[in-house]
């Protein structure tokens, strides 16, 4: 009986996996077009260079680190659909923020600052503090 039992859902089984596989592989090309759609279109936009060029770092690491996240979970059985479930929501948004920081970058004319130049930063100045001016009569 069991025998029987499995045979007969070896057939609706595959197709719920093929069906699966085919609206996974959807979603991986439709992410490229879709991705500006998950970020705030105005979030770059009083942003300057300097701002913008540490937050496209900060995007590029993190899409790197779920891009090999995803791929390490693509090794093991059923990898694929665990990858898309865990991971393609957040790399499609941080790639939609990274095209609009991107697209920030470029409407500001920033250009990259050299890799051995050392940051501009002032130390903190301290305030001039005078004494109060002193009157001749005495407060009571």
């Amino acid at each position: 009986m069991a025998v029987s039992f499995s045979s007969s859902l070896r057939g609706p089984g595959a197709l719920v996996v093929l069906l699966a596989g085919a609206a996974l592989s959807g979603c991986a090309s439709m992410s490229e077009t879709v991705a500006p759609a998950f970020a705030d279109p105005g979030a770059y936009e009083l942003y300057d260079c300097k701002q913008l060029e540490t937050e496209r770092r900060q995007l590029a690491t993190r899409t790197a680190e779920l891009q090999k996240l995803m791929d390490k979970a693509e090794t093991g059985a059923g990898g694929a659909v665990v990858s898309e479930l865990a991971y393609r929501n957040d790399y499609v948004a941080v790639r939609g923020r990274a095209q609009l920081a991107d697209d920030a970058w470029r409407r500001n004319r920033c250009r990259e600052t050299p890799p051995n130049t050392a940051p501009v930063t002032s130390a903190p100045q301290r305030p001039d503090i005078k004494p109060a001016p002193k009157s001749g009569r005495a407060v009571r």
